[in-house]
C-alpha cells in the first residue's frame, strides 16, 4: 500500500496539472510514460533523445496506414500508442530531471507534426486510386487546420496553467520577449538560432488568435506588477476550466480514436472530414469563448482602475 502511494505520488509529481490532463492520459499514458521516464533517467538518456525516438516510431506508425491490410493498420495503431507513451515520457523525464527547455518544447510539438504529416501522406497515397490528386488538396487543408487546432489547444492549456501555477508551472511564452531574445542572441550555432526563430514564429501565430487575452495580460501587468492576486487567479480558472476538455479533444486522444475507427472501417477519408467539421467547430467555440471572457475581464479591471 505504501509503495502504491509512493508510485502515485511520483506520477502526480510529473503531471502539469490535473486540470489539463485527460482521463486516458491520467490512467494510461502518464503511468506508462512515468515508467519509461524512470528507465531513461537510470540510463542517462536525455529527454530530447526520447522525443526523437517518439518521432521515428510515430512516423513508422503513419507508414502503416498506407496499406489496406487490417493487421498492418493495427500494427500502426500500436506503434502510435507506443510513440505517444514516449511523447508523455519525454516531458515527464524533463520535469523529473530539471531539463525542461524551450528547445525541448519546440521539438515536442514538431514531433507530433511529423507523426501527422506521415499519417496524412499515407492516407493520401492510399486513396489516390479513388480520389486522384484531389485527396492531396483535402489533406493539405486538413493539415493546415490541424496545426491551428493543436497550437491553440497548447496555448490555452498553458494560459490556464499560468494562472493556477504561475510562470514556474507554465510554458506560456510571449512573442515580444522571444523576439528580443532572438535579437540579442549572437552566440550559439545555426540550429540554436533557427530553433529560437521557429519558437518565436510559433508563439506569434498563437497570439494572433488570442488578441483579447494579450490585452488582459497587459492590463494585469500594469495593475498588478508584483503578482496577480489569488482572487483573480481563482475567477480566471473558473472561466477557463470548462475549456480544458476541448483542448484535450483537439490534442491527441480523440484524434487517434477517430483515426483508428476510420481505418478499421476502411474509410480513412472520414478522419479528414472529422477534423474539418467537428474539430474546427470545437476550435471556433474555444477561441470565441476564451476571447469573450478575456474581454469581460479587461473591461472589469479597466473600470476598477478608472
Amino acid at each position: 500500500m505504501k509503495k502504491d502511494r509512493k508510485l502515485c505520488a511520483g506520477i502526480e509529481a510529473t503531471l502539469k496539472s490535473t486540470d489539463t490532463e485527460e482521463f486516458i492520459d491520467i490512467h494510461f499514458y502518464r503511468p506508462a510514460g512515468y515508467f519509461w521516464a524512470l528507465l531513461f533517467r537510470r540510463l542517462g538518456v536525455h529527454p530530447n533523445v526520447v522525443t526523437f525516438a517518439s518521432m521515428l516510431i510515430g512516423a513508422m506508425a503513419g507508414a502503416c496506414f498506407y496499406f489496406t491490410e487490417l493487421w498492418i493498420n493495427v500494427a500502426g495503431m500500436l506503434l502510435l500508442v507506443w510513440a505517444n507513451a514516449y511523447d508523455s515520457a519525454d516531458g515527464q523525464l524533463a520535469r523529473m530531471t530539471g531539463q525542461a527547455s524551450p528547445l525541448g518544447r519546440m521539438l515536442d510539438g514538431f514531433c507530433g507534426d511529423v507523426w501527422f504529416v506521415c499519417i496524412y501522406a499515407a492516407i493520401c497515397f492510399r486513396l489516390m486510386p479513388q480520389w486522384d490528386l484531389w485527396i492531396w488538396l483535402l489533406g493539405a487543408v486538413t493539415g493546415f487546420f490541424h496545426g491551428r487546432q493543436a497550437a491553440m489547444a497548447d496555448y490555452y492549456r498553458n494560459v490556464h496553467l499560468f494562472f493556477i501555477k504561475g510562470e514556474a508551472g507554465s510554458e506560456l511564452a510571449d512573442s515580444q520577449t522571444l523576439r528580443a531574445h532572438c535579437e540579442r542572441k549572437n552566440a550559439g550555432g545555426f540550429f540554436s538560432r533557427f530553433s529560437d526563430r521557429m519558437y518565436y514564429s510559433y508563439t506569434k501565430g498563437q497570439e494572433a488568435w488570442a488578441v483579447r487575452f494579450l490585452e488582459l495580460r497587459a492590463v494585469l501587468a500594469r495593475k498588478y506588477p508584483a503578482d496577480i492576486p489569488e482572487w483573480f487567479r481563482a475567477e480566471f480558472r473558473a472561466k477557463s476550466l470548462p475549456l480544458m476538455k476541448y483542448t484535450n479533444m483537439l490534442s491527441f486522444n480523440t484524434r487517434a480514436l477517430v483515426l483508428c475507427l476510420s481505418l478499421l472501417l476502411n474509410v480513412p477519408w472520414a478522419y479528414f472530414a472529422f477534423e474539418l467539421t467537428v474539430l474546427n467547430v470545437l476550435l471556433a467555440y474555444m477561441v470565441v469563448t476564451h476571447e469573450r471572457f478575456c474581454k469581460s475581464f479587461v473591461a472589469r479591471l479597466s473600470a476598477e482602475t478608472s
